[in-house]
Parts: structure tokens; sequence; C-alpha cells
């Protein structure tokens, strides 16, 4: 049987566009035997037409005008690998609305205009579909929206943004902050200008879509309270390790007490737990539900090549389901209301630096005990007649311990602002050695 032909086309052809061309070319014959269809790139957007690329196109295929995209009957898919939020965004909803499925890997205009993007597929009658969004080539969303379709996820922890990672893996081996962000840069896993990675801004969006997803309920990015790593020293690492930890930027997403809480900010994660091996720019996914107990995805979270994979995965299943499958819907079914803000439980690391002095360390215990927050572990460092206390906290509320170290940095004794990380682990205060 001859195989049925579908030309595609790409928003954009940079790095991960490129890629997917190769991909398609190289794979024809794969794609085809799993599929029984061949695809084949036709149109390509991009800003430059004279611009050198990896992978260039064949003659005809790069266009200036979108135009030649939208109004071409026989362009089957799109896919957007452009990034931006406008003119992209305007691009999609048209592309959708006009009945035309599309691939995206754009994280942020999923997290801030997601409701949007899906009522345009549900009008037109298409899929959108969008694993590269989050973690490249691990494949979360087919996970959470197929696999465990029925399995009530309840909580996520991932380390979702490589450059980050890469960060702190490199601050484990010594290197401070400003020289392991210029290596990240020498390797290609920060871009010139990381804000949105280490500001924690790319993996809240990332954290948005998941929490959507596997909450069934619309999480955007203005839901998602982040900070990112700029502010993390060496001591903290040094700190972690003399408890058996790593820090890991670790985004949450919980279900508790008919609400949800969405965040990401560093964390000091025990070294029995999996994400405390996830080193260097690789993610990782942790998800917890009633049927699955744990499952943890890990892989290349960044790069294009990975990206241009899951692109292409998600085009194979759009032409795998045309017409019949679900995934044309939107994920969220119903409204879930927000955790109010502080209210999520967690042990903390708490790192307070104060004089030296007799009865300093009583007034920071009884203003930490004042809002109800017990210490399990306290150790203590001497250094140029102050000390820096590191305090492994029992659960506490986020409020509870942003209202209790707003007052101890208030302290006349104090050095700085205190700071607080949530603590990540399996093992209970006691099996810890901590009780």
């Amino acid at each position: 049987m001859a195989p049925v032909d579908v030309p595609v086309a790409l928003l954009g052809y940079g790095t991960v566009g490129a890629a997917v061309n190769r991909f398609l070319h190289e794979n024809a014959d794969n794609i085809e035997r799993a599929t029984g269809h061949r695809l084949r790139v036709v149109r390509a957007l991009v800003r430059d037409l004279k611009k050198q690329r990896d992978f260039p196109a064949a003659p005809g295929v790069l266009t200036t005008d979108f135009a030649e995209i939208a109004d071409d009957p026989e362009i089957s898919l799109v896919a957007e690998v452009m990034g931006g939020l406008e003119p992209t965004n305007d691009y999609i909803m048209r592309l959708l609305r006009g009945g035309r499925p599309v691939v995206t890997a754009n994280k942020q205009l999923l997290a801030q205009q997601g409701a949007e993007l899906f009522a345009a597929a549900q009008e037109g009658g298409v899929q959108l579909r969008f694993e590269a969004s989050v973690c490249a080539a691990i494949p979360v969303i087919k996970v959470l929206r197929e696999a465990l379709v029925v399995t009530n996820v309840h909580r996520i922890l991932g380390i979702v943004n490589g450059t980050t990672n890469y960060i702190l893996t490199q601050m484990e081996l010594g290197a401070e902050y400003e020289e392991a962000l210029a290596d990240a840069k020498r390797q290609g896993y920060a871009e010139m200008d990381p804000t949105e990675d280490v500001s924690g801004a790319d993996a809240a969006a990332k954290m948005a879509i998941l929490a959507t997803v596997a909450f069934g309920s619309r999480v955007t990015l203005d839901d998602v309270n982040f900070e990112g790593v700029e502010r993390i020293t060496s001591a903290h690492v040094s700190a972690a390790k003399q408890m058996d930890m790593v820090v890991r930027l670790v985004g949450r997403a919980t279900l508790v007490e008919g609400g949800y809480d969405v965040r990401v900010s560093p964390a000091l994660v025990d070294r029995a737990h999996p994400l405390a091996s996830v080193e260097g720019a690789f993610n990782a996914v942790m998800l917890q539900g009633d049927a699955i107990r744990e499952i943890t995805l890990e892989g290349p979270g960044a790069g294009g090549i990975e990206t241009a994979s899951a692109v292409i995965a998600d085009m194979v299943s759009i032409i795998g389901t045309k017409g019949t499958g679900f995934l044309h819907n939107d994920a969220c079914w119903r409204k879930i209301d927000r955790l109010p803000a502080g209210e999520l439980r967690s042990p903390f690391y708490l790192q307070i630096s104060v004089d030296d002095r007799p009865g300093v360390l009583a007034r920071v215990a009884e203003r930490l005990a004042a809002h109800g927050i017990s210490v399990a572990r306290l150790v203590q460092s001497q250094i140029d007649g102050g000390a820096t206390l590191h305090v492994i906290s029992h659960e506490a509320t986020y409020g509870a311990v942003e209202t209790a170290l707003a007052e101890i940095s208030a302290l006349p004794e104090s050095r700085e602002i205190a700071a607080a990380f949530p603590v990540i682990s399996q093992r209970g205060i006691s099996e810890l050695g901590w009780a």
C-alpha cells in the first residue's frame, strides 16, 4: 500500500526547526513503517531567508510570509518552534480555528494563554499537542494525559530546568555561582541572557502546564509562586552537604485539602531521594497518585535534538489519531481553588546569620516557637564574630516560616536577611537521625 503523503509546515527554522526537518528526512522510512504516513516539510516561516542553518531546507521551503502557510490547503499540520508570545499566539489561533492541528514547544504561551488556545482547537475540531513544552524528550505529558488518565495524580515534584540544575551541580563541585553560570553559557546550557532560567520563570511555566494536565484544572503562570537560584551561595551548598543533602531547583505541584499549590524554589533534597541523583543538565519529574504510588521520569530536558524528537512524536501522534483522538479536548474539566497563600506545609532549612553573643540563640528560638516552628536539627558555624545557624525544622506552613524569619531578620543582632528553603525527603525526621 502506498504511503499517505503528509505535507507539514514549521513556524520557525532555528536549531529546533532544522532538527525537526533533518529527523523527518532521516527517519522517513521508520515513520512510514509505523504509521503508513510520510511527513515532509513543505514550508517553514523565518525572519531571514539568507541566514546560514545547520540543515538547509530544500529550495522554496523557507518563507517570511505566514499567509503561505495559513492559506495553503495542502498543509496537514503545523509545528510551532519559533517561541515568543506574539505574533506566535495570533498565528496558532488562526491555524487552530481554521481546522489545522498544531504542535507547539512554547511553554510560556501555553502557561499564559492555554485556555484560549484549547478553545480555538475545540472550535476548529483539531488537536493541540505540547509535549516539547515541558521536558523535551521526557514524555511526561503523554504519560499524564494517556497512561495515567484515571490515576488521580495529587503531587508532582520536578527538576524541570536543565540550566539551573547544571549550575547547582557545578557548585557542588566547588564553583561559585557566577563561575558556574559562565560555564553553563560556554557549554550551551544557558542563553546569553539566562534570566528566564535562573529566575525560575521557565520552571514555573512548565509546572503550570504539568499541574493543569495532572489536576484537570486551569493553572496559569500567575498562579505559581517562584524564585530562582540567583541567591544560592557556596554556603548553602556546603550546609546541605553537611546534612547529607543537595541543593536543587524543584517545582512542586500539590493537591491538598480541596485546593492546589504550585511553586518553584531552591530546595534541600535528601541524598536518598530520587531527585538528588539528577545531575548536570538532566531533568526529572516524579508523579505521585492513587493507583501508581510513585513514578519518576528522567532524561535530557533541553536541547535542539531533544526538543525536535518530542515535536515529531506529537506530529506522529496527530496523524495516528486524526479525527478520533481525544487529545483535541482541553485537559481541564473542573475548577479547583488555589490554596490560600502560605498554608502549604513542609519541613524547612533555615539559614540565620546573627552576632555571636549570649542570649541571641534564645531570642531566635523564641521567634520560631512563637509561630509553631519546631527545630529538628541545628548546626552552628562561627565567622568574624558572628554565627550562622543552619536549622532544619519539622513541618511548618510557608506563612509561619516567612513571618518568623521576617521578625528574626529585624532583630538588632541579625546580620542579614534570613533564608528558608523547603526540605524534600522520603524519610521522616527520626529516620534521618534528627529527632
